[in-house]
């Protein structure tokens, strides 16, 4: 292998060797913070909750005081006190402005357990409510928050964390502008660390390009990211708006399986010539996963609607960045037993491997 071809072959495979140092991971690490607050008593009354993932406390904190790698009811509740202080500092207020826990819980999301802080708070008269979000702001980078804040029945979102930590509430229509290129930026951003979405794709596109002719090619390639891009919207929406839910336990083993059967069709084909059917077919379910992140964070129908379609954009802007880096390249290496033996057999193996540890991993959650 010439080291031209090594070096592409790498280039492809970059994506496997990624997913498995994630390969425990769907999402990124997010939390969830809403908070409702109230000018019509003085001062400033502020109620709401923080739901954070327990995975990430533990990360942090080392909960799980055993080391059998299952945290249990008592070893949560035994640290709420650890949990709350760690956490409060690194949710700075404006000045005038204190919140304090009232209670603990825990809650279900669509990717595991979270500790809930339920919270109670108060600005003092002519203070303007504002945040200054830092959480696991020392130990992940990527990690974020997503922030909603209901001010007597107008709500405003946000996506906290990285570049972007401070929100102060009140504004207007710039305000929307700048949620909606933070959901845009979320969407993107879920999209290329969503390595059983980005996997499934290219197991479909990986036999798109032997097609003769750059047009078939083409055309294969438009067929089956357009297909895939209007089944996970569809489902997308129908699952943010909460039109139509799925147990995530079944929707994130069934994502895991479609990544699996896809990779497994380039090594014995079975369905040949309509891979974007497939696309259609298996994009409905990766669209209720898509949906996970906004459906947790349980935005109001008129706050969900700009969220929605602002992420659903980005989902889309990082998805066509995956194509337009793959295809040209996969296009011009079609032809090489490198491509056709080594890409397209040992990489949709390596793939579908991957794709049924995801598939134990999450059936067995």
């Amino acid at each position: 292998m010439s080291p031209v071809a090594r070096r592409l072959a790498l280039l492809f495979l970059l994506p496997l060797l990624l997913a498995a140092g994630a390969a425990e991971a769907h999402k990124p690490s997010d939390s969830y913070l809403a908070l409702r607050l109230s000018d019509k008593a003085a001062p400033l009354a502020i109620d709401g909750r923080w739901d954070i993932a327990l995975r990430d406390l533990d990360f942090a904190l080392g909960l799980d005081t055993d080391g059998d790698g299952r945290l249990t009811w008592d070893e949560v509740r035994s640290r709420h006190a650890d949990i709350a202080a760690y956490a409060m500092p690194r949710l700075g207020l404006a000045a005038g402005c204190q919140l304090r826990v009232t209670g603990n819980l825990i809650d279900h999301h669509t990717d595991g357990a979270y500790a809930v802080l339920l919270l109670r708070g108060a600005c003092q008269p002519g203070a303007v409510f504002g945040i200054d979000y830092q959480l696991f702001s020392d130990l992940d980078a990527q990690h974020r928050g997503m922030a909603s804040f209901t001010v007597d029945g107008k709500t405003q979102s946000a996506v906290l964390g990285g570049d972007r930590t401070r929100f102060t509430a009140g504004g207007g229509a710039g305000d929307n502008w700048r949620q909606a290129i933070d959901y845009l930026r979320h969407g993107v951003w879920h999209i290329w660390t969503g390595y059983d979405h980005i996997l499934f794709l290219l197991s479909l596109l990986l036999p798109a390009v032997l097609a003769k002719g750059w047009r078939p090619a083409s055309a294969d390639v438009l067929r089956i990211v357009t297909a895939f891009t209007l089944a996970h919207s569809i489902t997308l929406s129908l699952a943010a708006l909460q039109v139509v839910t799925l147990p995530s336990r079944l929707v994130e083993s069934a994502i895991a399986a479609s990544v699996a059967v896809a990779a497994l069709n380039n090594i014995w084909p079975l369905v040949q010539g309509k891979r974007w059917l497939a696309a259609f077919t298996f994009g409905l379910l990766h669209g209720f996963g898509f949906a996970g992140v906004l459906g947790d964070l349980g935005l109001p129908r008129g706050a969900a609607a700009l969220a929605l379609a602002a992420f659903n954009v980005g989902v889309e802007l990082g998805q066509l960045a995956i194509v337009a880096a793959f295809v040209p390249l996969a296009y011009a290496m079609r032809s090489t037993w490198v491509y056709r033996q080594v890409l397209v057999k040992g990489g949709s193996g390596c793939i579908a491997v991957l794709a049924m540890v995801w598939l134990a991993e999450r059936a067995a959650v």
